[in-house]
C-alpha cells in the first residue's frame, strides 16, 4: 500500500527542522521528522499516518546527532546514531552494554543500518526494544524546540499508543545515559514476533548488587506489554533489600505486570503477555545480577 500524498522537505540543521515544523504548525498542518525511516514509513503505508508535510533530519550536520561521548560520568549518544553503531560501539559496549545488546536485536541488518535511536524513541512504538531499555537505564532525553533545549526524564518520556512528552516543535537531539556504579549488570530478554521481530514482550533490567549480595537498587522497563513501555515498579520495589536468588526474585517478579493495562491482541492475549511479563522479568533481573557479581 502507498502512503498519502506529501511534501518532502530536506533539512540541513536541526534549527531549519524546528523552523519548519513551526511554520507548518502555523499554517495548521501536520508534519512529521523522518530520521532512518524505519518505523514512519510503514506506518505511512498503512495510512495510520497521513502527514502533509515529511521533514528529512537524516542529512542535518549537527555534530551532536551522532555518535556516542563519554563525559565524565554521562554517556551521551545522539539521535541519528544508528542500530548498528550502537551494536558496535566500544563505549557502550563496555560502560553500558544493555544498549548494543537491544541494538543487535532491532530487525535486520538493513534496518539496524538505517534506523537511529533517536528515531526509534521518538516514534514510541508500544512494541520497539529500547525504551524497555531507556527506563530501565534512568537516562534524560534532551529536546530542541523554539524556545530552547529542554530534557525529559524517561519515566516522563513514553506517554501513550505513539505519544510521547515531546512537543509538535520540538527535535529529539540526544539521550545522556547515567554511568551505573560498580556492581552493576543488565540484561534485555525478549519475545519476540517471527514476523517482524517486534516485541511481544521485552523487558529490560539494571540491577547494582550490595557487598552482601542483596539487591541494592533495580530498575525494570518493560516494551511490548501495553500501549507504551513502563517500569515495573511494584517489582522494583519488592526487590531491593533482598537477597537475588531465584525463588525471592521470581516472587517479587510475580507482580511486574502491576500498573499496565495489558494487550490483547492477535499477537498474544493479555493472560499471555502478563505470564511472559512475569517470567522474563525474572530472567532478566537474575541475568543482570549474575552479571554485576561476575
Amino acid at each position: 500500500m502507498n502512503p498519502a500524498t506529501f511534501e518532502y522537505h530536506r533539512a540541513g540543521s536541526v534549527d531549519e527542522a524546528i523552523g519548519l515544523l513551526g511554520r507548518f504548525a502555523a499554517e495548521g498542518t501536520e508534519a512529521k521528522l523522518l530520521a532512518g525511516g524505519h518505523s514512519l514509513l510503514p506506518v505511512m503505508k498503512l495510512r495510520l499516518a497521513e502527514p502533509a508535510h515529511l521533514i528529512d533530519l537524516s542529512g542535518a550536520t549537527d555534530a551532536d546527532l551522532r555518535g556516542v561521548r563519554l563525559d565524565g560520568s554521562t554517556i551521551t549518544v545522539g539521535a541519528l546514531t544508528t542500530h548498528r553503531d550502537l551494536e558496535r560501539d566500544a563505549t557502550l559496549r563496555e560502560r553500558c552494554p544493555l544498549l548494543p545488546q537491544q541494538a543487535g536485536r532491532v530487525g535486520d541488518r538493513q534496518v539496524r543500518a538505517r534506523g537511529t535511536f533517536g528515531g526509534t524513541l521518538a516514534h514510541a512504538d508500544p512494541a520497539a526494544d529500547y525504551p524497555a531499555g531507556v527506563l530501565a537505564l534512568g537516562v534524560e532525553i534532551v529536546a530542541r524546540g523554539p524556545g530552547g533545549e529542554r530534557t525529559i526524564a524517561a519515566d516522563d518520556f513514553f506517554v501513550a499508543f505513539l505519544t510521547t512528552a515531546l512537543a509538535p516543535d520540538e527535535v529529539l537531539t540526544e539521550v545522556r545515559i547515567p554511568v551505573t556504579p560498580a556492581r552493576t549488570g543488565m540484561e534485555y530478554q525478549k519475545l519476540a514476533n517471527q514476523a517482524s521481530g517486534y516485541a511481544v514482550v521485552g523487558v529490560a533490567a539494571v540491577v547494582t548488587v550490595g557487598a552482601d549480595g542483596t539487591c541494592e537498587a533495580v530498575r525494570i522497563g518493560v516494551t511490548g506489554a501495553g500501549d507504551h513501555a513502563a517500569r515495573a515498579v511494584t517489582a522494583e520495589a519488592a526487590l531491593v533489600g533482598g537477597p537475588l536468588d531465584a525463588s525471592t526474585v521470581a516472587a517479587a517478579c510475580a507482580s511486574a505486570d502491576e500498573g499496565i493495562d495489558l494487550l490483547d491482541d492477535l499477537h498474544a492475549s493479555a493472560d499471555y503477555r502478563r505470564r511472559i511479563v512475569r517470567g522474563l522479568s525474572a530472567r532478566a533481573v537474575l541475568a543482570a545480577a549474575g552479571r554485576a557479581t561476575a
